[in-house]
């Protein structure tokens, strides 16, 4: 919650207090506004609208919704957000995901091309960030979701108030407000809002965990006691980067090229966590099949571990189309051939 604002999950948010939510974004050139025309999304829009027309200059703001083609629903919702977006004087545009749908993991499909989609728009706007309306109880639901999942203690410090996706910046103003605080401030300017079914569906993962918070904040964990453990895990996370970082020099980890390497005894000197992320860092950068997953990197970081201690003259292993090998007391990170069938 910002500073000079009542401590209530229930109340309207201020004029006051929007100015301090949008506060960080005042010199860009123009901001996206993701808006599907649910409670959050609306109400961002409604708030940045009036934070932009108390700046004497600011950014241009353009509303994009996605119709993602799943719901009968959403061609009359991206209509009204569009007849709102109007009424603020805001120009808006809705994108649609085209082509087949697939059967499984509808959701991560379903968010990977709104994320894209709202990238396209972005570039074509010259806008530098595009403003969601993640709130602190999807902080809380993110968190959880990660823990089921044994996430590291990156993926434990959930999202960022702001990160770098499809080559944009993707900010999140309202991640410390209650989705309460939200419908308030739309019940006070009359404005409606839809309602998704989908966001009930307790065939997905994070509407069922939605259901459990009741009886979770019933022993002491509401959001907002998750949230804050997310932001002190991202801190600690942070932490350990800067130790990492620290740890790539001491070792002249060569990263830049087509490989990287390092000397095994240095290496097997670093505690645990430090050698996990370096070794991570090297194969996401030279493997050529995405990130690596972290439980399959401390899998691999055993195995080396094992290679060195016995003193083995070569040991090879591939992930993430990376090769990691050790020969002679120095462990090499390259690309790896790249499979049969594969394109590159």
């Amino acid at each position: 919650m910002p500073d000079g604002e009542p401590d209530d999950d229930h109340a309207p948010i201020s004029v006051q207090q929007a100015k301090s939510l949008f506060a960080n974004w005042k010199a860009a050139p123009a901001l996206v506004l993701a808006v599907s025309g649910g409670p959050d999304s609306l109400a961002l829009m409604w708030l940045a609208a009036r934070w932009r027309r108390a700046l004497s200059r600011g950014p241009r703001l353009i509303a994009v919704t996605v119709d993602h083609g799943l719901r009968p629903e959403a061609a009359r919702e991206a209509r009204e957000v569009k007849n709102l977006a109007r009424h603020l004087d805001l120009p808006h545009r809705t994108l649609r995901w085209n082509g087949a749908k697939p059967k499984t993991g509808v959701p991560a499909a379903a968010r990977a091309a709104r994320y894209r989609l709202l990238a396209q728009a972005a570039k074509a706007s010259g806008a530098t960030h595009i403003l969601t309306a993640h709130t602190r109880d999807d902080q809380a639901e993110t968190l959880l979701m990660r823990m089921l999942r044994g996430s590291g203690i990156a993926g434990l410090a959930a999202m960022a108030r702001e990160t770098e996706r499809d080559g944009m910046r993707l900010a999140r103003p309202l991640l410390e407000i209650s989705k309460a605080q939200l419908v308030a401030t739309l019940s006070k300017a009359k404005i409606a809002f839809a309602d998704d079914p989908t966001n009930r569906d307790k065939n997905f993962t994070r509407p069922r965990l939605r259901a459990l918070m009741p009886a979770l904040a019933a022993e002491g964990g509401d959001a907002r006691n998750f949230a804050r453990l997310a932001s002190r895990l991202a801190r600690a996370n942070a932490a350990v980067e800067i130790l990492a970082d620290g740890a790539e020099r001491y070792l002249a980890l060569q990263g830049s090229g087509a490989q990287a390497g390092f000397d095994a005894d240095a290496f097997a000197a670093l505690p645990e966590e430090i050698r996990v992320r370096l070794l991570k860092r090297a194969i996401d950068r030279c493997g050529h099949e995405g990130p690596a997953e972290l439980g399959k990197v401390e899998a691999l970081l055993a195995a080396l571990d094992r290679a060195v201690a016995e003193r083995q003259p070569r040991w090879k292993q591939t992930l993430a189309g990376a090769l990691v090998s050790l020969i002679k007391r120095r462990i090499h990170i390259e690309a790896a051939p790249r499979r049969r069938g594969r394109r590159a």
